[in-house]
């Protein structure tokens, strides 16, 4: 029983020289001096909206200049809703990051 089995063919693979060269232009996450113009309505939407979001996401807010670490849980029209039954005002978030 000493068969050899066939060889497999493999295509030799050519790079085109695509994607030598990668910009990622994104802030790091404890970085807030970003784009101040960017509603944090819709972040906080996006962060909802997000396919890893089940229940809960890790967050970090400013609010009045302070940075939080908070576990947001849901959002109604005028606060954040935190694990710990804490509502944060969304007029006072001036940004928000998740963790």
């Amino acid at each position: 029983m000493n068969k050899k089995l066939p060889g497999v063919f493999a295509n030799k693979v050519k790079s085109n020289g695509n994607n030598e060269k990668v910009f990622y232009g994104q802030n790091d996450i404890n970085d807030f001096e970003g784009d101040e113009n960017v509603d944090v309505r819709k972040k906080i939407k996006d962060i909802f909206k997000s396919s890893d979001y089940v229940y809960k996401a890790d967050v970090i807010l400013k609010i009045n200049g302070k940075f939080l670490t908070k576990r947001i849980v849901g959002m109604n029209k005028k606060h954040l809703i935190t694990m710990d039954n804490e509502l944060l005002p969304i007029e006072e978030i001036s940004d928000i990051k998740r963790k």
